[in-house]
């Protein structure tokens, strides 16, 4: 089999809190080498391809931990090929699904049949969590170590009613799992009587500006504290989804992320870039689960993005249909699709000196790698998968219909004008993703786990 070499010259690599300009050879799979200044390959090499990348900012390849693919059983709106070609047009190279599909990944059979999926469709490497129930502590307790990227936890009802409301049987689950454990982390009570209470004021239709206050900060934070005390109580590796508040950052620490960090925080692109005020335009099109709230918390956490209290940056990327997110507060469906744009809105804060471009690769590349423990991934280093992403920073264009790729065909950055482009995506030294088209040839790899 020959061998292919890429060379990537002159391109200004961000990665590991260092920015500077060096040349990256690709030989098929891995990065091969990697020379620090202008010019410093060496040129009598033979290459397969060159590729001038001067004036463009070299990344690793996202890391997603947090998306819903929807795929088996509800593939009207995403599927696994449709939402890969997405997140690598994104610069996501690697994606781990969430488990409230249909059937749900809450058995190890049913787990493995979506690796199978994967395998066949996938254009960018893969993993899934298996979802935690009432009733299926058994499968928890078979799963191997590194068969999935973590077992979920509902703790308040989203899309899929996969509600764990059992202490005895979350309370087997943090003593006794292996794997991670990441909690969609709500207050089903709290919510509940908030509902009851707007309900009284409004009947059936609840204005969508309500949508934060029924899913309430206070029934965020109740959920996210008891969720850590009970990992301190276990010793157990805990990650808190999608943190929406800014209570809820004092029960993290500032710590930067690492490999034996136990406790970790991710926060979504979504409540990172939009903000209440912003249901006035968007309506249904940005309800999520937790809810977008207040300005003052969006700002919380962007700087708690900084301040390493958050240690990730995920999406939750969950396509509906533009028909499904019809209605109110309480009838349209919640969850949006976010991935294709994900790194291209954190480098548009990073323009806008919110974050740093070293920050949104630490929180979008090196940080799930780490705290995930994925093998040889996340970082441009020598040796390590060729998983990059290649950005034009001075790129001035409009997300609209025609460049969506995701299934369900809209976008809540619709009509929005950035200044990033993503150029091209390698995905194990494949090139998938080059200036709009996608290599439909291309299949990643299921990942694994240190």
């Amino acid at each position: 089999m020959s061998t292919r070499r890429t060379l990537i010259s002159n391109a200004t690599i961000i990665n590991e809190q260092r920015q500077y300009i060096a040349s990256v050879v690709i030989c098929d799979s891995r990065i091969e080498d990697i020379f620090e200044g202008e010019n410093s390959f060496p040129h009598e090499a033979q290459y397969s391809e060159k590729i001038d990348a001067r004036g463009m900012f070299l990344f690793p390849g996202a890391i997603d931990v947090h998306v819903h693919f929807r795929e088996p059983g509800l593939t009207h709106k995403a599927d696994i090929a449709s939402e890969s070609r997405a997140a690598a047009a994104g610069g996501v190279t690697t994606f781990m699904d969430m488990p409230n599909s249909i059937p749900q990944t809450t058995t190890i059979d049913n787990l493995e049949a979506k690796y199978t999926l994967a395998a066949q469709s996938a254009v960018i490497n893969y993993s899934f969590y298996l979802g935690a129930t009432n009733d299926n502590f058994d499968q928890i307790r078979q799963l191997e170590y590194g068969q999935a990227c973590g077992i979920k936890i509902f703790l308040g009802a989203s899309t899929g009613n996969m509600l764990v409301n059992k202490n005895d049987i979350l309370s087997k689950i943090f003593a006794e799992s292996q794997s991670l454990i990441a909690v969609h982390s709500e207050d089903e009570t709290i919510i509940t009587a908030n509902k009851a209470k707007y309900k009284a004021l409004f009947g059936d239709n609840i204005p969508i500006e309500y949508h934060p206050l029924i899913r309430s900060a206070e029934a965020c934070y109740v959920s996210t504290a008891k969720t850590v005390e009970m990992a301190h109580k276990y010793g157990t590796r805990l990650h808190v989804a999608h943190i929406s508040t800014a209570r809820e950052l004092a029960l993290f620490e500032s710590d930067k992320a690492d490999f034996d960090k136990k406790i970790t925080a991710e926060a979504c692109v979504h409540h990172l870039w939009f903000c209440g005020a912003d249901y006035k335009s968007l309506g249904t099109k940005i309800k999520c689960n937790p809810a977008i709230k207040t300005a003052a918390d969006r700002q919380a956490l962007r700087q708690a993005i900084n301040s390493g209290k958050i240690d990730l940056i995920a999406t939750d990327h969950a396509p509906h249909l533009l028909s499904e997110k019809q209605g109110d507060c309480l009838t349209a469906a919640s969850g949006c699709p976010i991935i294709q744009y994900s790194l291209t809105a954190m480098l548009e804060l990073a323009k806008q000196n919110v974050f740093t471009y070293a920050t949104v690769a630490e929180k979008m590349c090196h940080a799930p790698a780490l705290l995930y423990r994925v093998k040889n991934r996340g970082f441009i280093r020598q040796g390590y998968y060729a998983d990059l992403v290649l950005v034009n920073p001075n790129c001035q264009w409009e997300v609209n219909a025609e460049n969506i790729l995701s299934k369900c065909a809209w976008s809540p950055f619709e009509s929005t004008t950035f200044s990033h482009k993503i150029q091209t995506t390698w995905v194990n030294g494949q090139k998938v993703y080059d200036n709009g088209k996608i290599d439909d040839a291309g299949r990643g790899q299921r990942i694994e786990f240190i």
